[in-house]
């Protein structure tokens, strides 16, 4: 064991001079981060290399970023001069930037609700902006598919209408899945708003939009959501419900970025392979029913093919396998763009973007891998 040993530090060792613990070493062994040398075969006892030391000061660091441990595995596994770990490190950095922006958005509206705590509001706050009816029924149809019909989440069953600028954004998400669509509109400069739709009255205003051509008027009064076109109207109370933060989930890491086209990816989904899976549910209550997943595989040169996936470890030729919902990724493919697509993959676990690769500010799909052994 001393020859095996010899010029390697113990674990307790690296710990010490690396300032991680040794509890912390033990999980990123098990997490595939950074592993020992060497395991004595007797004993379980993990030994590292001298030159190790240097790695391990740098993933004590990359934790104190806060880097994920997909992108810490990427960092590490990257040769000196590599781009690929500045661009990791590049990205993180902006969505720490984008995070405090965000903090600074939500204190300003904490500070909002406590002063109108304070002192009640006694006029109600109108909105009003004119859309062409093409391009809110286009919108509309593209995030229609992933309202959640949870009851347990109601904040989830309907699509948030959000306008900055001159962009009306349309949002929606039942947690597993995230569609946004976007539609130019015309509004009174430093017009602002934020109204959560139920999805029954978003689909009368998308019935609406597609009866004609021309404009539509969308006004927001209050508590009521309405839509105006060739002397008809749709209008219904908006949900007064919290709708999640979605613009964290739309600035995300980007390890991976595959082209393929949109008729050419659905063609592989639907005659590629599948795997069966079961989703977890609580002890006590029914079992789930099973579904099938589609397993993505990239290889080293960037291509996207759809793998039997019975192993999720990527082959020798590939850099990573993901498995998603396959009727999910379905719906996604059905009501995004047409033609070439971007997909962005962020890890094995990390969330997958479908875009257009044209690059135009439209609507866009984000799915959430599942977890399989």
């Amino acid at each position: 064991m001393e020859s095996a040993t010899r010029g390697m530090r113990s674990i307790g060792q690296l710990a010490r001079e690396s300032g991680l613990s040794v509890s912390s070493l033990r999980f990123y062994d098990g997490a595939d981060v950074f592993g020992p040398a060497w395991v004595d075969p007797q004993t379980g006892y993990r030994w590292y290399a001298a030159d190790q030391l240097a790695a391990a000061r740098l993933l004590a660091r990359l934790r104190r970023l806060g880097l994920p441990l997909t992108q810490i595995r990427v960092v590490l596994a990257a040769p000196p001069g590599d781009p690929v770990a500045h661009r990791v490190l590049d990205a993180h950095l902006r969505r720490l930037e984008d995070g405090l922006a965000d903090a600074r958005r939500e204190l300003s509206a904490v500070r909002e609700l406590i002063d109108q705590r304070e002192q009640p509001m006694t006029a109600a706050t109108t909105a009003r902006l004119t859309v062409g009816r093409a391009e809110l029924a286009a919108a509309l149809a593209a995030v229609r598919f992933a309202v959640s019909a949870d009851p347990e989440l109601p904040m989830l069953g309907g699509i948030l209408f959000d306008l900055d600028g001159e962009t009306l954004t349309l949002v929606a998400t039942d947690r597993y899945r995230l569609a946004i669509g976007r539609a130019p509109v015309r509004a009174e400069p430093g017009t602002e708003f934020s109204a959560l739709a139920p999805a029954a009255l978003a689909d009368r205003m998308r019935a609406l939009a597609e009866e004609g051509a021309g404009e539509l008027v969308l006004t927001v009064a209050g508590g009521e959501l309405r839509a105006e076109a060739d002397g008809h109207t749709v209008a219904g109370e908006r949900l007064d419900l919290d709708f999640p933060d979605y613009r964290r989930l739309t600035r995300l890491g980007q390890t991976h970025r595959v082209e393929i086209g949109s008729a050419e990816l659905r063609r592989a989904v639907l005659d590629g392979p599948t795997r069966p899976f079961t989703p977890e549910h609580p002890a006590g209550e029914r079992p789930a029913a099973e579904v099938p997943l589609t397993v993505l595989a990239v290889d080293r040169a960037g291509a996207l093919s759809v793998v039997a996936g019975e192993v999720m470890t990527p082959t020798a030729e590939e850099r990573l396998r993901v498995a998603v919902n396959r009727d999910y990724l379905l719906d996604a493919l059905a009501a995004g763009a047409t033609g070439q697509l971007v997909l962005e993959l962020d890890g094995d676990l990390g969330p997958l973007a479908i875009r257009a690769a044209s690059g135009e500010a439209g609507g866009f799909s984000i799915l959430m891998p599942v977890r399989v052994s």
